[in-house]
């Protein structure tokens, strides 16, 4: 026992997380490398298919890393929100990179089930069938690091379709070999490339959503504005904005119109209240203002 380290429990979270992250990283790179060799002397597209969609893994593995150290950095200079944007701008990078990617293999495949070739399918079930076992270990090593942030969970999301694929060309290997059909090797791919265009789908549309400040996903805006404006005392409400800076990070503000006689800041605090409780929102900007036609501006407290 005794390692030292393993006694702090503060930074143990971020840390532990972090060095999981490495470990499924080396594994599933390590594999990639290994499939596209194989893919390559057995003449299957379905391994190919597989090693890219491993690759983007990784990949997704990485720029979760790169996304951890960017988003804890405090805020500074221009950057009045850190980089909290790294989180949803490398699912982005990852989307594009797997829409690219299955489009490639799609092309591929279509070609080898026009003209098929030959493919030694023996070696093609050996990799496929040691990718699953590789692929639980990652999946094992990630599932222990924090999978509430939406790059660890896309990470961990990833690397379960792998498996899929895995089978997928295994089963297509094992029909090759009963039955001599050489087209089975791009039909899996065919499969393996799907999977891989459904999550540059989610992907895209999760981090899409934040850079074109949609609200957040289950936060109902019109619904928050009626609650706000039949609050006592507010006489009406506009420019409500809410947006989500990162995965897990709301933000909300809005002009505020409270009755002549009305306390602002009483106010004010009384409605924050009820936008962390109902609608779990910390990070709101209220500006209260009096209703009448000249407008009576309070000082700050």
């Amino acid at each position: 026992m005794g390692h030292g380290h393993d006694h702090h429990h503060h930074g143990v979270t971020e840390d532990t997380s972090r060095r999981r992250l490495v470990i499924a990283l080396a594994i599933l790179l390590g594999f990639a490398v290994a499939e596209v060799v194989a893919g390559l002397l057995a003449g299957s597209v379905a391994l190919l298919t597989d090693a890219g969609h491993m690759a983007s893994d990784a990949a997704a593995l990485a720029l979760a890393l790169v996304a951890i150290g960017l988003a804890a950095r405090p805020p500074r200079g221009a950057l009045t929100y850190g980089m909290k944007r790294a989180e949803p701008a490398s699912a982005l990078v990852n989307g594009v990179t797997l829409g690219v990617l299955a489009i490639v293999f799609i092309i591929e495949a279509v070609g080898r089930l026009i003209d098929p070739h030959e493919v030694d399918a023996t070696l093609v079930l050996i990799v496929a069938l040691a990718g699953i076992p590789v692929n639980l270990a990652a999946t094992f090593v990630l599932a222990g690091a924090n999978r509430e942030a939406i790059h660890v969970e896309g990470a961990f999301q990833h690397v379960v379709t792998d498996l899929y694929a895995f089978i997928a060309t295994a089963i297509a290997a094992i029909v090759i070999l009963a039955t001599g059909f050489d087209r089975a090797d791009p039909i899996a791919a065919l499969l393996v490339a799907g999977l891989m265009l459904r999550a540059c789908w989610s992907l895209l549309r999760g981090s899409g959503r934040i850079f074109f400040e949609a609200a957040p996903e289950g936060l109902d805006v019109a619904e928050i504005g009626t609650t706000l404006a039949a609050q006592p005392g507010v006489a009406s409400i506009h420019d409500l904005h809410v947006w989500e800076l990162t995965s897990g990070f709301p933000a909300l503000s809005a002009h505020i119109v409270v009755g002549a006689e009305e306390d602002c800041h009483d106010r004010r605090a009384k409605l924050e209240v009820i936008l962390h409780e109902r609608f779990g929102i910390d990070h709101s900007t209220l500006q209260v203002e009096h209703e009448q036609g000249l407008l009576r501006i309070e000082p700050t407290p």
